[in-house]
């Protein structure tokens, strides 16, 4: 999730940036707005439930960077923190989709990584992070916990990982949305991009039992393939076959934009609006870790900038104390010697000031 309200009252504002309108703005005065159009209420846009992970995907950091422990979330922590969300009323996010198709010029029943993220991402808790949430015993509790709130679900994970039983009780459990990320048909070639433990052969014939179960049963369950564009000289040729497998499937299949590309010390390009777009989490939304920690986005995949711990303060308390505060004026001013500034593809605003 993320606040939507804030995406509709900025988006006039961002445009003037976006478009250099407002460099000459005052910074101060301009910080004060952005502060305002703030809800001061804290928005939950994921919650890593676990950082473990059996893969060794050559496009994250996590293969090569995280050193952090690996932890998973106790059940404790994770009930204290949902406790504290509450969903958008259906009244809200009419509003928001029919400002989304007004502005963005994305239909209700499109199917791309930018319909992902502006019709399914504000509307649902990610429960995922560094980590595998099929590696994560406590998940199909979780997702009761949150259909008892009518708080929407939805992760992304590894095909290979499905266990039908546990898959089949997160669909009975209310599990709204799960992305399996498969980046070729052929065994080999994913290997080498997701590592000795991944494959697509078998992975496959796991989505396929599980679709005929959702059909028989009819879950509510939307079942997501994605493919990372990784501009491999095979890439165009392996997304046409992947498409072509799930073919008049009930699958929501799409090629997404490569996050994280500093790592790879070039840039590809993405066509991922929110990439696009200077970055509006410090406004927006927080991402609390498997260990409890806030930090100031699900990208932060060594816990650099912890902005407050779970476990000991409030949501409403970490989104509005000192440590946030600074971190929003740090967008503003540049801040050298952290993440954001110096490991980011993400526009910060200062950029545009």
């Amino acid at each position: 999730m993320f606040d939507i309200n804030f995406y509709m009252d900025v988006f006039e504002l961002k445009k003037q940036l976006m478009n250099g309108e407002l460099k000459r703005k005052d910074k101060d005065s301009l910080f004060e707005e952005m502060e305002k159009l703030r809800n001061k209420k804290s928005v939950i846009y994921n919650i890593e439930t676990t950082n473990a992970c059996n893969m060794k995907c050559e496009m994250c950091p996590r293969t090569t960077m995280m050193t952090r422990p690996i932890v998973t979330m106790d059940m404790d922590t994770f009930k204290k923190v949902i406790d504290q969300i509450e969903p958008f009323p259906d009244i809200l996010l009419k509003k928001w989709e029919d400002f989304v198709a007004r502005n963005y010029h994305i239909p209700k029943n499109d199917m791309s990584e930018n319909h992902f993220f502006l019709y399914v991402i504000p509307k649902v808790l990610v429960l995922h992070g560094y980590g595998d949430p099929l590696l994560d015993k406590y998940m199909p509790t979780r997702i009761k916990l949150l259909s008892k709130r009518n708080i929407p679900s939805y992760f992304s994970c590894n095909p290979v990982n499905i266990n039908i039983e546990k898959s089949v009780e997160m669909f009975e459990n209310g599990l709204d949305y799960i992305k399996y990320s498969i980046e070729s048909v052929d065994d080999i070639r994913h290997k080498e991009v997701r590592g000795k433990a991944s494959d697509f052969t078998g992975s496959y014939e796991k989505i396929l039992y599980l679709l005929e179960i959702k059909r028989k049963y009819q879950y509510k369950t939307t079942v997501i393939v994605t493919m990372l564009n990784l501009a491999k000289p095979w890439q165009e040729q392996e997304f046409e076959k992947l498409t072509k497998a799930f073919e008049n499937m009930d699958v929501y299949v799409y090629l997404k934009s490569q996050d994280q590309q500093w790592y790879w010390h070039e840039k590809r390009g993405t066509k991922s609006i929110h990439w696009l777009e200077f970055c509006q989490f410090p406004w927006s939304s927080m991402t609390i870790k498997s260990n409890g920690e806030s930090v100031e986005c699900v990208e932060d995949y060594n816990n650099e900038i912890v902005l407050g711990d779970a476990k000991k303060e409030s949501l409403y308390e970490i989104w509005n104390g000192e440590k946030y505060r600074r971190f929003r004026q740090d967008h503003f001013d540049l801040t050298p010697g952290i993440k954001c500034t110096e490991r980011c593809d993400m526009t910060l605003i200062g950029n545009l000031l």
